[in-house]
């Protein structure tokens, strides 16, 4: 087993190439949620460094190494990356863990996982082509070029930070941006260590900034900030309005990626005992701390008893604690603010007359009282209009709903200002085949839950998003189209009309 180093690291911010403390001197504590204790200290930046780190970012786009390199070094440059990720892999998953409690299985699994990405968007860097379009007007020759848009701030949250933050890095570096991130004050070391690994790769300084702070003082300067061009953000459906608003003050270009009710939905002729398991991995996976978590789970009314059964029982079963070790199957709640939010949606959600069948309360115990653990928790007689049902909680909480027909199921599941994410259980093949086109959602799972990948767009419908990530959409989210019209011939018709087809 892992063993956790008493020593308290401290941390630098990453800016042009160079590590440095923040202008202010300042620091804030990270906690890890096993413990409870301080592990790190993340420079708190100020809206001095944002600058900083903007202005070399844009130095490095429009000039200098970076700006001349062709898209085939680029992604040879995102190649020797990937390698150095899956070199320090394990280190980069530990680091996860003591930010924000999940499970060292998984964040391992992941962080192997991660090099995929730079090594798709390193292949597709020198694949963005271009068109020549076969124009009506003769005599002109017409063109399509995709350039980069410039400045991109990428702006992660703190349950999946390395992860989230990739997902915007890669393709935006494939397609010839530069980027600020700035993470979670409450899980910044691991984007601070990847830097050090772009640093090894050999990327230019400025082409990739990392600062850490308080969002509402960095986050809030990078997005005001002139010369960003786009901004990739991830988080809540709060904070992904406010920058969104922001943006519209200068038109900069936007993706976010927010917030789900999702629903998982089970039939009555699903095999039963891998629907519980996907309703399990759709909530108490990550405890619940998932953007695409299946916080409601559709259940047909002739099987809901039997399925409840074996599912109180599965989940139950659950065991709790350190998530450095490899029998811990749910982990800590990430942050204490988190940890208060949840228990009062479990306040709420008794309070509106749902059934609460397991858990609905704090864990604790041997090897649990440092730490902020919530059990596995499980409401019955859910209607969709509690706040329990329309609200994202973000935490192991699973509202149960009853269904009788495919058709209310779907207008239940519709019944959210959310679309992210939907899970479908059924061995009906007309069901599965035609069910998620009537799914309001970014991402459909049919006889399975909590599956990603760099080749699958992701991103959500309604109040869960704007944009694309993952998969070839991704990258175009990072280029301006651009048209060029070639006259090949000599003389100029009329300055003073529009040339148009037929006009002289």
């Amino acid at each position: 087993m892992y063993e956790r180093s008493e020593t308290v690291e401290t941390w630098a911010l990453y800016l042009d190439g160079q590590w440095r403390a923040a202008t202010g001197n300042g620091y804030f504590d990270s906690i890890d949620p096993f413990t409870g204790k301080v592990w790190s200290r993340v420079p708190r930046a100020t809206p001095e460094d944002v600058d900083l780190a903007v202005r070399a970012a844009h130095q490095a786009f429009t000039s200098g190494p970076w700006a001349s390199m062709t898209p085939t070094q680029r992604g040879r440059l995102l190649y020797k990356l990937g390698d150095l990720v899956a070199m320090h892999a394990e280190k980069l998953g530990e680091l996860e863990v003591r930010d924000n409690g999940k499970l060292l299985t998984e964040m391992l699994g992941q962080m192997r996982y991660l090099p995929e990405w730079f090594y798709y968007y390193g292949g597709l860097a020198d694949k963005v082509e271009g068109s020549v379009t076969p124009i009506e007007r003769p005599g002109m020759m017409h063109y399509i070029r995709y350039e980069p848009v410039g400045v991109v701030a990428a702006i992660s949250p703190w349950n999946s930070p390395l992860v989230l933050t990739v997902w915007k890095l890669a393709p935006a570096l494939a397609a010839g941006n530069t980027v600020v991130v700035k993470p979670s004050e409450y899980s910044s070391a691991s984007m601070l260590y990847l830097a050090r690994l772009f640093e090894a790769a050999g990327f230019p300084p400025g082409v990739v900034n990392v600062i850490t702070g308080v969002g509402s003082e960095t986050g809030e300067a990078l997005v005001n900030h002139p010369l960003v061009e786009r901004i990739a953000f991830t988080g809540g459906e709060s904070g992904g309005r406010a920058v969104y608003q922001a943006a519209a003050k200068s038109f900069k270009r936007v993706s976010l990626e927010l917030g789900g009710k999702s629903p998982n939905i089970v039939f009555d002729d699903a095999d039963l005992d891998d629907a519980v398991k996907g309703a399990v991995a759709g909530i108490f996976a990550a405890a619940g701390q998932s953007c695409m978590a299946g916080s409601r789970l559709l259940v047909q009314e002739s099987i809901h008893d039997a399925f409840v059964e074996k599912l109180v029982a599965f989940a139950g079963s659950a065991k709790l604690g350190d998530p450095m070790r490899s029998d811990t199957d749910i982990g800590p709640i990430a942050t204490p603010p988190q940890f208060e939010k949840i228990l009062n949606y479990i306040a709420i959600a008794k309070d509106e007359g749902a059934t609460c069948v397991l858990g609905g309360e704090q864990a604790s115990g041997r090897d649990l009282d440092g730490g902020l653990f919530i059990k596995p928790t499980i409401f019955t007689n859910v209607n969709n209009r509690m706040r329990i049902a329309q609200e994202e909680v973000f935490g192991p909480v699973l509202s149960i709903i009853r269904f009788k027909t495919e058709d209310e199921a779907v207008q239940i599941a519709n019944d959210t200002l959310y679309g992210l994410a939907a899970g479908v259980w059924t061995q009906n093949l007309a069901r599965a085949i035609n069910l998620p086109a009537r799914l309001k959602a970014g991402t459909v799972w049919v006889n399975a839950y909590r599956v990603v990948s760099y080749l699958a767009p992701f991103g959500g419908f309604k109040n869960s998003g704007i944009g694309r990530e993952n998969g070839k959409e991704a990258i175009r989210e990072y280029l301006e189209a651009k048209s060029v019209f070639l006259n090949t011939e000599r003389g100029v018709p009329s300055p003073f009309v529009m040339r148009l087809p037929g006009v002289h």
